[in-house]
């Protein structure tokens, strides 16, 4: 639906003031706190259309107007078309992509507790892409009890496996040596689906170490089929510090609890880099900001700020823009 220039305005302004701090928007308000040269009554008039629309809603008959789940809507589109990586740089999220020398665990976990530092709000991150990982090295090294220790380096940090596979040093640092030489600079889907081929021509070469291969391939393709959730709670007691808003933050505060909802709505549909989901549109509990983590050109997994419908959506988005943009300029490395 298109507004003018001068309702745009009073609807963000009605958003950001009920944002900032649970103020219904009023004709008095605006004609005092913007620049915008018209009339109180011109005003009320405009505050009128925009309820008559969808966009606003009245708590009182005499009182002033608060933005609904459409106004919300309209609001973070508009944000989002000439949406912007934030000036101020979060220096964590450089410093914990620059050396991937940590596991896929603590980096997920660090990009988790970065956003939500920065925003304040709740933050999920979802791996739904391990196939995506573009592979730099493999460490093999054999542990007692016949097991083994598997460090797979990719481009997001290592994942760490532990098999169940009796092996001496020599068939370990063979099987590293075989599977960096062929794998390197692919994926863990392209390795998952060409490992067999491979073995088949070259078995004479892997003999030896055949139950390692076999075993870590094994495992791969368990991870693949996990989705690994990290949440990061900061933020969830301040969504209880206003009063006006208890109820939102319980509905959020249970979401956080329950894994397949968070699943579900940690699902991106592709539409763009940043996708969001107003609370109370089609019956959604709580809102969330979320976004694509793609490295190498391969969607990883995604991260979402979750809060009730009345938060900062503009901060969020500037966080997350951040984040996004860091991870996507190791795309050419």
């Amino acid at each position: 639906m298109e507004l003018s220039d001068r309702k745009q305005k009073i609807l963000c302004m009605a958003v950001e003031e009920y944002i900032k701090d649970c103020s219904p928007i009023t004709s008095g308000g605006i004609k005092e706190a913007s620049s915008i040269g018209c009339s109180t009554a011109t005003l009320r008039s405009e505050l009128n259309a925009l309820e008559a629309m969808g966009f606003l809603r009245q708590l009182h008959t005499s009182g002033g107007r608060v933005p609904t789940a459409q106004g919300y809507r309209y609001y973070v589109e508009h944000l989002l078309e000439n949406s912007t990586a934030s000036d101020r740089q979060l220096d964590e999220v450089q410093n914990l992509i620059s050396s991937r020398t940590s596991s896929l665990n603590e980096i997920v976990s660090g990009i988790a507790k970065i956003v939500s530092e920065a925003t304040n709000y709740p933050t999920v991150v979802m791996v739904d892409g391990v196939e995506n990982l573009v592979l730099t090295d493999f460490k093999i090294i054999p542990l007692l009890e016949d097991k083994i220790m598997v460090l797979i380096g990719t481009i997001a940090g290592y994942i760490n496996q532990t098999l169940d596979v009796k092996a001496s040093v020599e068939d370990c640092n063979d099987a590293s040596n075989y599977l960096t030489k062929h794998f390197k600079g692919e994926t863990i889907g392209f390795m998952i689906d060409n490992i067999e081929q491979l073995e088949e021509g070259m078995h004479s070469e892997i003999e030896a170490f055949e139950n390692v291969v076999s075993s870590l391939i094994d495992g791969l393709k368990k991870l693949n089929k996990q989705k690994l959730l990290n949440v990061r709670r900061q933020g969830s007691a301040k969504l209880l510090e206003n009063k006006n808003d208890v109820e939102a933050a319980k509905k959020v505060l249970d979401v956080l609890e329950n894994e397949k909802e968070l699943s579900n709505m940690m699902e991106l549909e592709g539409k763009g880099d940043i996708e969001v989901t107003v609370a109370d549109e089609n019956d959604a509990s709580c809102s969330v900001v979320k976004a694509p983590i793609v490295l190498k050109g391969h969607q990883l997994a995604s991260i979402g700020v979750i809060g009730p419908q009345r938060m900062d959506y503009a901060g969020i988005a500037s966080a997350l823009k951040v984040v996004i943009d860091n991870l996507n300029n190791l795309k050419g490395e």
